[in-house]
């Protein structure tokens, strides 16, 4: 299947290793990163369209339509922040941007980058576990063709990209040991990156999908 992909958060960390993999990728055709800033990438399948508003893209509509994938790779962490602030930003502003993929593009696959923890409840005690659980369950209800929430741990990073959280160039080193220990907590980002791209077209039974399935996915031929 030929693949024409959204890509979020590419500013990011994770956000710029799935695009690496997108770019990378033969089925993957055409991306087109969404966002407030140039993620400094050229390559001839990229586009950018920047916007000012992540709440408001009617201006840009016209723009988004055609495409059969998002990768939704926006975040922000919860450390130091309210919780309606954590809301607007990882609840209020991805179903913004669900909403109308959802209306211009029905055939879309959505790919959601949440975390490991992630309370389907919405009920626990851990504030930023039960706003991601909330935007999980209300993704699900969008007239997408296929809804999948990703909830990667550790993912050790690709070398060379440039975005890379500095406390993981201090970890790296220990990632054979976090693999051997906790293996079913451990990712690389070429794994999510491989992983999401197999989901559009092929599917997969699971709608949340755990770090041993994108392993699986990612392995996927």
């Amino acid at each position: 299947m030929r693949i024409k992909v959204i890509v979020t958060g590419a500013t990011g960390m994770v956000g710029e290793g799935v695009l690496h993999e997108c770019l990378l990728h033969q089925n993957v055709e055409k991306v087109l990163v969404v966002g407030r800033k140039s993620c400094g990438v050229s390559h001839p399948k990229l586009a950018e369209l920047i916007v000012s508003d992540f709440y408001d893209l009617s201006a840009v509509e016209a723009q988004l339509v055609g495409y059969n994938a998002c990768f939704f790779c926006l975040g922000i962490s919860s450390l130091g922040m309210s919780e309606s602030d954590f809301t607007k930003i990882t609840y209020t502003l991805t179903m913004s941007m669900a909403q109308t993929l959802s209306r211009l593009n029905p055939d879309m696959t959505f790919c959601y980058v949440s975390g490991t923890g992630t309370d389907s409840t919405e009920k626990g005690r851990t504030m930023w576990a039960r706003v991601k659980g909330k935007t999980e369950n209300d993704l699900m209800k969008l007239p997408f063709k296929q809804v999948y929430n990703f909830r990667p741990g550790y993912i050790h990073p690709t070398e060379g990209l440039k975005n890379t959280l500095s406390y993981y160039k201090y970890l790296g080193w220990l990632y054979p040991v976090f693999r051997t220990l906790m293996p079913g907590l451990v990712i690389t980002m070429k794994q999510l990156g491989q992983a999401m791209i197999n989901t559009v077209g092929n599917g997969n039974q699971k709608t949340v999908v755990e770090v041993k399935d994108m392993v699986a996915l990612a392995n996927r031929t």
